[in-house]
C-alpha cells in the first residue's frame, strides 16, 4: 500500500461508528465524490483498502482521492437528505447524476393548401403554426405519428403542391398509410379535412374524437352518403386499433413510475416509462458508461431522477433490489408530500411493466454498444440478456448423450469470440455411475473438468483446461443448473452458469437460470448464436456416442460367439475396425490377431459363415 493510501486509511479508522456523509476531494481540493453511510469508519476505511476488490469507477476515483471531509448525522435518513442536498449543490464527477435537459416539444403545422404535421423542439418556422409547448416529447412523437397514420399524412419528405404528379404511389399508399398526394389520388379539399381531423384529434383525444365521428358517420349514413360514411368508419377502427395497442403498456395504478435497469460489461442503461390516468405519456433513456453494485446503483439513479425537477408519482416500481429502500422511499415521500411505495414485482402485470421497461434498456444499451461484426453484435446481447459483467469471450458448453443409459457420453464444445474453437472440444465417457441420469453426469463431467483446472493451475498451464470460461452454458433445465452449481462452489470457481433450453420440437427456446427462465423475445442475434451453439454441442456429443456405441455393438455381437470374451473381442475390434472386416477375414488372419488362437479363429469364421449362409438363403 502506497504512502497516500496508508494515510487516507489511517485517517479514515478514527472516524466514529455513527451515521454521517464523507467528501471526497481531489489534490485541487475539488469535491469528487459524496456518499452516506450508517457507520462512517467502516465505510470510508473500505476505499482505501485492497484496490482489487474494487469496480473499476470505484479504482479510479480512489486515484485521485487526496483527503475526504465528514459530516455526522443523527440517522441515516438525515444522511441520505444531506446527501442528496449535497450532490445536487456540488454535482461531484464520480456521483452519477442523471440531467434533467428535456426542452418542451411543439406540434408543428405547416401553412398553406398542402398543410402537414411535425413534432418538433422548437418553434423554427415563421411560416407555420405550433401547438403546445409540452413536456413530454414521447407523448407528442406518438401522438402525431399515430394521427398522421389514421388520417393518412404524408410522412416522406415530399413538398406539395410542388411535387404533385412527379411520380407514383410509395408503398406507404399501397399499406394503406398515406393518401398520395404525389400522385394526385386525393383531392386537395379532402386532404385539408384529413389535416382537420388530425388536428381535431391530437387536440381532443382519440375519445371526444371518437364520438364525432361515430355521429357524423350516422349522418352521412341518413344521407346516404356511404362513400363518406364508408371512410369514417375505416378511420374509426384505425383510431380504435392504436387504442387497442396502447392497453398492452397500460399501468393498474392510475399514476406510476417504472424503472428497468440493464448492465453489461461495465455500461449501463437505465429505462424510465412514466404513467398518468393508467396511460404511458412519457419515457426517458439514461445511459451510464460505469456502474457500481445493481442494488447500489438502482439507489443511487432514483435518488439522482427525482433530485432533478421532476415530479414524483405515489409509486415507483424497480425491477430489482434498491440499496436502503425503505429510507428512500421516505425521502420520496417528504419530497412529494405525501405517501410514496418502492416496489420491486415479482408476478402480474407489474411485473410484465418492469420486465418490459428492462427490455427496452437492454435493446437501448445493445444498439448503443454493440460492435459491426454480427458475433460481436449476438455476445453484446447475450450478455445484456444474462446481466452479466462483461461480455463473454470464452464460452464452454457441455451436453450428454447415451442410449437408454448406456455408453453414457458427454461433449464439450468451446466458442471463443463468437465462433467455435474446435482445438478446445473436449470428449469425456461417463465413468461415476451405470445407467441414464443426465443431471448427475452433468455435475461429474464438469466436477472433472474442473479437477483438470485445478491442476493445470498448479502447474502453471493458462490454455485448455487451464484457461477459465467467461460463460458455461448446459444443454438442459433447471435440473442440469441446480445439479452443477454446488459442483462450481465446490471448486471455488465464480463463472456464469446458465441452462438452455429446448421446446417440444427440440427447437432452443429460453434460458434456465436455475430458479426461472430468461425468455429471447426480441433478442434475434443472442438467440441465433445460442441455437449455433446449442446445435454444435449436440452434434459433437451425439456424434462421439454414435462411434462408442457402435464398438460396444460390435463387441456385444463378437462376444456372443463361443469363446470370445471382452479382451479377445476388444483385441479384434483394434485390429478390423468394422465387423464387416472380421467377417470378411480368413482363419489365418484372424488367428495372427493377438491373444486369438487357432480355435478362436475357426468359431469366429463358423459363425459368419452361418451368418453368409443363411443371407444367401
Amino acid at each position: 500500500m502506497d504512502q497516500r493510501l496508508r494515510r487516507l486509511k489511517d485517517k479514515a479508522n478514527k472516524l466514529p461508528l455513527t451515521p454521517g456523509v464523507y467528501i471526497m476531494r481531489d489534490a485541487s481540493h475539488e469535491i469528487i465524490y459524496i456518499g452516506k453511510a450508517k457507520k462512517l469508519k467502516n465505510r470510508v476505511s473500505q476505499y482505501f483498502g485492497s484496490q482489487e476488490k474494487h469496480l473499476p469507477k470505484v479504482q479510479k476515483m480512489v486515484e485521485h482521492v487526496a483527503d475526504f471531509d465528514y459530516i455526522l448525522t443523527d440517522s441515516e435518513f438525515e444522511a441520505l437528505v444531506l446527501e442528496a442536498s449535497l450532490i445536487k449543490q456540488n454535482q461531484p464527477h464520480y456521483n452519477i447524476l442523471l440531467k434533467d435537459n428535456k426542452g418542451f416539444s411543439y406540434i408543428k403545422v405547416t401553412r398553406g393548401e398542402w398543410r402537414n404535421i411535425y413534432h418538433v423542439l422548437q418553434k423554427d418556422d415563421s411560416n407555420a403554426d405550433f401547438i403546445g409547448p409540452y413536456t413530454a416529447g414521447y407523448t407528442v412523437t406518438r401522438a402525431v405519428d399515430e394521427a398522421k397514420r389514421i388520417y393518412k399524412l404524408p410522412t416522406c419528405t415530399k413538398v406539395f403542391p410542388r411535387d404533385i404528379g412527379k411520380s407514383r404511389p410509395c408503398l406507404n399508399y399501397h399499406l394503406g398509410l398515406c393518401s398520395a398526394p404525389c400522385a394526385k389520388r386525393i383531392s386537395q379539399p379532402d386532404y385539408d379535412r384529413s389535416v382537420e381531423d388530425a388536428l381535431r384529434f391530437l387536440k381532443k383525444g382519440s375519445e371526444d374524437t371518437l364520438a364525432a365521428l361515430r355521429a357524423e358517420m350516422e349522418a352521412a349514413s341518413e344521407k346516404l352518403d356511404f362513400e363518406r360514411a364508408a371512410q369514417l368508419r375505416d378511420t374509426i377502427r384505425s383510431i380504435e386499433r392504436v387504442g387497442s395497442r396502447q392497453k398492452v403498456v397500460q399501468s393498474p395504478y392510475r399514476e406510476q413510475d417504472v424503472f428497468g435497469l440493464s448492465v453489461a460489461d461495465g455500461r449501463g442503461c437505465l429505462s424510465v416509462m412514466r404513467f398518468a390516468d393508467h396511460k404511458l405519456y412519457d419515457s426517458e433513456t439514461f445511459f451510464l458508461e460505469e456502474t457500481e453494485q445493481p442494488e447500489t446503483l438502482r439507489s443511487s439513479l432514483l435518488m439522482s431522477y427525482y433530485s432533478a425537477s421532476r415530479k414524483v408519482p405515489p409509486r415507483i416500481e424497480v425491477d430489482g433490489e434498491v440499496e436502503d429502500r425503505e429510507i428512500l422511499a421516505r425521502f420520496l415521500s417528504e419530497k412529494r408530500g405525501s405517501g410514496v411505495t418502492v416496489a420491486v414485482p415479482q408476478r402480474g402485470d407489474q411485473a410484465r411493466l418492469v420486465d418490459l421497461c428492462r427490455s427496452n434498456a437492454s435493446q437501448k444499451l445493445i444498439e448503443r454498444y454493440a460492435s459491426h461484426d454480427r458475433s460481436g453484435d449476438a455476445l453484446a446481447e447475450l450478455s445484456v440478456m444474462l446481466g452479466l459483467a462483461k461480455v463473454p469471450a470464452y464460452i464452454e458448453s457441455y451436453d450428454i448423450s447415451h442410449t437408454s443409459g448406456s455408453d453414457n457420453v458427454a461433449g464439450m464444445v468451446v466458442f471463443e469470440n463468437g465462433k467455435p474453437l474446435k482445438s478446445a472440444y473436449r470428449r469425456f465417457s461417463i465413468k461415476g455411475f451405470a445407467g441414464q441420469d443426465d443431471t448427475r453426469s452433468m455435475a461429474e463431467v464438469v466436477s472433472r473438468r474442473f479437477d483438470e483446472y485445478e491442476k493445470c493451475r498448479e502447474q502453471g498451464i493458462t490454455d485448455g483446461f487451464g484457461r477459465l470460461p467467461d460463460l458455461i452454458l448446459l444443454d438442459g433445465g433447471s435440473g442440469q443448473v441446480n445439479a452443477v452449481l454446488p459442483v462450481l462452489a465446490a471448486h471455488g470457481v465464480n463463472v456464469p452458469l446458465f441452462g438452455m433450453v429446448k421446446d417440444g420440437r427440440h427447437r432452443t427456446n429460453a434460458i434456465s437460470t436455475g430458479g426461472g427462465r430468461i425468455e429471447f423475445n426480441a433478442r434475434r442475434k443472442a438467440f441465433a448464436f445460442v441455437t449455433a451453439l446449442q446445435d454444435e454441442v449436440h452434434r459433437f456429443a451425439i456424434s462421439y456416442h454414435r462411434r462408442k456405441h457402435a464398438k460396444t455393438a460390435f463387441a456385444d455381437e463378437l462376444e456372443r460367439i463361443p469363446g470370445i470374451g471382452p479382451k479377445k473381442a476388444q483385441a479384434l475390434l483394434k485390429q478390423f475396425k468394422t465387423i464387416s472386416a472380421v467377417a470378411a477375414a480368413s482363419e489365418e488372419e484372424l488367428a495372427a490377431v493377438p491373444g486369438i488362437f487357432a480355435r478362436d479363429a475357426a468359431a469366429v469364421r463358423k459363425a459368419f459363415s452361418l451368418v453368409d449362409g443363411a443371407a444367401e438363403t
